[in-house]
């Protein structure tokens, strides 16, 4: 075993461990800026178990990238929509 395989192995688990804990949040307070970082965390701790098993160590390819954006814009919509004013109903 390589220092990489546990470096991933140990990435992706704090990723889940803090999906888990976002989501936990979530479901105490119906917030959706905890919904939005626990599919992101979710998104990226997948991300590295399916990568690692199919492309391996090479983190050139461009698969990497596309699902990371993916997640990082989650974490930037949550923060666009928790900093938004509070919708005005008619």
């Amino acid at each position: 075993m390589q220092i990489n395989d546990l470096l991933v192995g140990g990435i992706a688990t704090a990723s889940f461990v803090a999906s888990l804990f976002f989501l936990r949040f979530w479901r105490t307070t119906r917030d959706r800026f905890f919904l939005f970082f626990a599919l992101s965390f979710a998104i990226e701790g997948a991300n590295r178990v399916v990568l690692w098993l199919s492309v391996g160590n090479n983190e050139d390819a461009p698969v990497y990238y596309i699902i990371r954006l993916v997640a990082y814009g989650l974490i930037l919509a949550a923060i666009i929509d928790k900093n938004r004013g509070p919708r005005r109903r008619s």
